[in-house]
């Protein structure tokens, strides 16, 4: 019974490792199923989780111990073998494969006019105005980054952008009367999504809608903005400003210099160059409850 829990306890510990983390990444077949529910459960209750993994090891250790199965020598043998494996495995899912830490947020954030501007014209941005005050945002920069946390026009704003559906959106943070503050944790249905900092809810990028957690229904404000060429922003806003670089994350932006054009060699973030597949390019009308896409 010993060699069992203890088995049992390793294997656990690595099979929720991996499933907390496959339900919320884009890998074969997590993003299809409507599972949503099932991965907030494992990411909010995950410490439960492991203690249940840990509890069932140190179980079957004292057995195997007390038991004399095996000499102790190598009974510590068995167990750092064991643990190192979940250590691995834990850290590949939580270090390496954490959305957040993948995609890095801004280390600064610098803006230029017209007559400083570094990035091309002919580059695509994500561009508001607030009061009075026009920004844009570089795709290729945002598309890295996700989310870009600014103040336009002396509001609040979060920039977001998620490059596998390659939709572009400026919400206010402000929740409940408090501005707040997201990271983000992964994908629903390939589309990025935030967690909040004060509930651990996850919010869809795409809408702004709460679709997990103590908010669960609630939904962002949307700051209207408008994706076109840095060049087309400029002649409707002459005097706003453009994001530039973080020098930080410069082969990066290298790497997504085609992104703009629908380039990408990666099944992610490819544009399908015919009608109607899935990576196809639409432009999506929603007016009056009813919604339409077109080529």
């Amino acid at each position: 019974m010993g060699k069992s829990f203890f088995t049992i306890g390793i294997i656990y510990l690595i099979l929720f490792e991996v499933a907390r983390v496959y339900l919320i990444m884009p890998m074969p077949g997590s993003q299809q199923s409507d599972s949503i529910d099932i991965a907030y459960f494992l990411g909010r209750y995950q410490w439960v989780f492991r203690i249940i993994g840990f509890l069932m090891i140190a179980y079957g250790g004292y057995k195997i111990w007390i038991d004399r199965l095996y000499l102790h020598k190598d009974l510590i043998w068995l167990a750092g073998f064991g643990l190192l494996i979940y250590g691995a495995v834990s850290y590949m899912f939580n270090i390496e494969m954490e959305a957040d830490k993948i995609f890095l947020q801004p280390t600064y954030t610098l803006f230029a006019g017209s007559q400083d501007n570094s990035v091309k014209p002919e580059k695509l941005v994500i561009g508001t105005e607030v009061n009075k005050g026009a920004k844009a945002y570089p795709i290729q920069l945002i598309g890295y980054h996700h989310q870009v946390v600014d103040s336009i026009g002396g509001q609040p704003a979060m920039i977001t952008y998620c490059t596998v559906c390659r939709t572009g959106r400026i919400f206010s943070p402000i929740v409940e009367g408090k501005v707040e503050t997201f990271r983000l944790v992964g994908m629903d249905h390939f589309n990025a999504m935030f967690e909040d900092q004060t509930t651990k809810s996850w919010w869809a990028q795409a809408t702004g809608l709460c679709i997990a957690g103590p908010r669960k229904g609630m939904q962002l404000t949307e700051i209207p903005s408008e994706q076109l060429t840095i060049a087309s922003w400029l002649r409707q806003y002459p005097d706003g400003k453009i994001l530039q670089p973080d020098s930080t994350f410069k082969e990066i932006f290298e790497k997504m210099d085609v992104y703009d054009k629908g380039l990408s060699k990666s099944d992610l973030t490819k544009r399908d160059s015919s009608s109607w597949n899935r990576k196809s390019w639409v432009i999506g009308i929603s007016e009056q409850g009813k919604v339409k896409s077109y080529d």
